[in-house]
């Protein structure tokens, strides 16, 4: 399943991350629609809103149907033929959609027989990996293999907007297959359009993590016919829904376990961040001077110097080769990690 995403890209970078030709060959960025209902975030779950590609041709009778358009959408589909005044009084989960029941159940068949195909974005989802043997999981940020970025001599990512345009720029964006639907308040009121994310079998290298993951549209083309709904069938966009190798995946915080938390430590690979030891206190520095001269007496009333166990280390393959001076925090972190070669994605194991 899918039920954590991570799309934190400023609007307009969003839209260049979705770059297009239309059908005259021409290059084109999406127009949004209702973009002040977009909040970019670290950490998105289910009934927030996130960000999905869809063709015109949904919006506006006429139009050309390769012109796509980005659109806000509530995660979770709530159908059009629900009765009820209020969305959260909807008795089941539509967060996902199984690939294999997609055409038995009427929530997800009815908008699917309308054409209602959108592409759900993201920088990448999150899953979890249960431990063997106790109840804990350790959460995995999951994405699309990244091309290496571009440096910027600016120095600190979270204050310079322009900088953080420069880094994130490059980032192939996640393209997930997607239904929505439509739905007006029986009383009256604002129009509610809402989604729900395709899911199949996990492919080999996720299926340690999770038996199942979202179903990913690798490519332009599988993006272009899975939107263009008045030219290929329902039955031919369904042979796009398959697991994909082109993945990559590394494990992350579990401060990205509460959907609350929304800073970069979410996505940032947790072998670089540095786990800051506590401050001993006087009497416990007095404990360890005694143990290392095995007599109180001989207690050498100098400051004891820093010794190298008190300087962080990286675990990191691409930071230890790194020239660039450490940066403290989050953001310096993955700033860091963005600028190296790609990572490779280990396969985990159980532990």
């Amino acid at each position: 399943m899918c039920g954590r995403t991570s799309c934190h890209l400023p609007r307009d970078v969003l839209a260049r991350a979705c770059a297009y030709r239309d059908r005259q060959g021409r290059e084109r960025l999406p127009e949004w629609k209702d973009p002040d209902k977009y909040c970019p975030s670290y950490n998105t779950s289910p009934q927030s809103n996130s960000p999905v590609l869809l063709s015109r041709l949904h919006f506006e009778k006429g139009a050309d149907p390769s012109e796509r358009i980005i659109a806000p959408m509530r995660w979770g589909l709530v159908p059009s033929w629900f009765k009820e005044d209020d969305p959260s009084k909807l008795q089941f989960n539509t967060t996902n959609c199984r690939s294999d029941t997609i055409m038995e159940k009427r929530s997800f068949k009815v908008p699917l027989g309308k054409g209602r195909r959108c592409v759900v974005l993201a920088d990448g989802f999150y899953e979890w990996q249960r431990r063997q043997g106790t109840s804990q999981k350790q959460p995995y940020f999951i994405y699309f293999p990244q091309a290496k970025t571009e440096e910027s001599g600016s120095t600190d990512v979270a204050e310079s907007s322009e900088h953080w345009r420069k880094v994130w720029d490059n980032w192939r964006l996640l393209t997930m297959a997607g239904i929505f639907d439509c739905w007006e308040p029986p009383e009256g009121g604002d129009l509610l359009y809402s989604y729900t994310i395709i899911t199949v079998d996990s492919c080999k290298s996720l299926n340690d993590i999770h038996p199942r993951m979202p179903a990913i549209l690798d490519g332009e083309e599988e993006v272009s016919k899975w939107l263009d709904f008045g030219e290929v069938s329902t039955q031919e966009a369904l042979k796009l829904i398959h697991p994909t190798e082109n993945i990559t995946f590394h494990a992350v915080s579990s401060v990205v376990n509460d959907s609350g938390n929304n800073t970069p430590e979410c996505v940032t690979p947790i072998s670089l961040l540095v786990k800051k030891e506590p401050k001993a206190s006087r009497s416990s520095q007095k404990m360890m001077q005694w143990l290392a001269t095995k007599s109180p007496k001989k207690e050498d009333p100098k400051t004891p110097q820093k010794t190298e166990s008190d300087v962080p280390q990286w675990s990191n393959q691409f930071l230890q080769k790194s020239p660039l001076p450490t940066k403290r925090g989050a953001t310096g972190l993955l700033e860091r990690w963005l600028k190296q070669e790609e990572p490779m994605a280990k396969r985990p194991h159980n532990q």
